[in-house]
């Protein structure tokens, strides 16, 4: 499917991903609606978009009839809506439940009755498939889920979901899982996190776990590229993409590099201590983009080039 001039829904548009989505899809000349509750949303996200191709509708996919009003002639769905906090979900797993996979069955329920075929989901490469071997990493779509929070066990219960509802009712599903997607409008995250602790303390740092936790991270204008590319040249029927980088950087070389875009000297680095920042935290992570690559897709910001990137944003709009 060439998404061009087609009838678009996103859930979480006015999110931190979804929102750059909105924008991408509208310059593709499609008409966009936003299915948000503004929970961690904001308008503030779209407001350099073109306002006369979109549509926002305040609602909540935990309720029907938001969803039957959102889905009315749309041609397909892209799914951002989520619990997106791996720790949170630790603490309130029913809350999560709910969210993640309660209310992405309701999405597929109301498109079986409206007969809309076409479902993108954003998933989770590192939590859906939890701590791998060493001698599989990188990581590919054929490695099997073992999550390690309810987080990564909500996006799985969906993936799960959307195999079956491709096969029983014909639906076209993508699961795009993604690394540690960063940059403009996120508000939450590891390096988020990192600006705002040496906002409050330029002299002191600290850093969950051991420091040595190594992960990839994909700048957001990569992660909207092969989001679309994976879509329009997608197979009929359930297929899966994992969208990353090729170089993983550990936690340490992510405060170096924040620590350095502030211009910041002798800095203390301060540790919490053990190998995970939390219950849920998988220590190693780095996904197989092999799949994606033969579409034609490469990342193309490196992440001394995306942080610095993201840090400008993160001055203009919290400083």
């Amino acid at each position: 499917m060439i998404i061009k001039n087609k009838n678009v829904l996103i859930t979480g548009g006015a999110g931190f991903i979804g929102s750059h989505l909105v924008n991408a899809l509208v310059n593709k000349s499609n008409s966009v609606k936003i299915l948000d509750n503004f929970s961690s949303g904001t308008l503030d996200n779209i407001e350099e978009t073109n306002r006369k191709k979109i549509e926002v509708i305040n609602g909540d996919i935990q309720k029907i009839d938001d969803l039957e009003l959102a889905c009315k002639d749309v041609d397909i769905i892209f799914h951002y809506a989520a619990d997106p906090d791996v720790r949170s979900s630790v603490k309130r797993p029913i809350n999560n439940f709910n969210i993640n996979v309660r209310g992405t069955l309701n999405i597929l329920e109301v498109m079986r009755k409206k007969d809309v075929s076409n479902i993108v989901f954003a998933s989770s490469g590192g939590t859906l498939y939890g701590d791998v071997d060493i001698n599989e990493i990188p990581t590919s779509e054929k490695h099997g889920f073992k999550p390690i929070s309810p987080y990564g066990a909500s996006k799985a219960a969906v993936e799960v979901y959307l195999s079956a509802y491709s096969a029983s009712y014909g639906m076209n599903t993508i699961s795009v899982r993604f690394a540690n997607v960063y940059g403009p409008n996120s508000t939450h995250g590891v390096m988020f996190d990192f600006y705002n602790k040496l906002k409050r303390n330029p002299k002191e740092l600290e850093i969950l776990g051991n420091g040595m936790q190594e992960k990839s991270y994909l700048y957001i204008s990569d992660c909207i590229e092969a989001t679309i590319i994976a879509t329009e040249k997608c197979n009929k029927g359930y297929d899966v993409y994992n969208l990353g980088t090729e170089i993983p950087i550990t936690v340490n070389k992510v405060a170096r590099l924040i620590i350095n875009e502030l211009q910041l000297k002798n800095v203390k680095l301060k540790y919490t201590g053990g190998t995970r920042g939390w219950t849920g935290d998988v220590i190693k992570s780095l996904l197989s983009i092999e799949k994606i690559k033969k579409l034609g897709w490469t990342p193309k910001i490196p992440i001394e080039k995306g942080i610095h990137l993201y840090v400008e944003w993160l001055k203009k709009r919290f400083n």
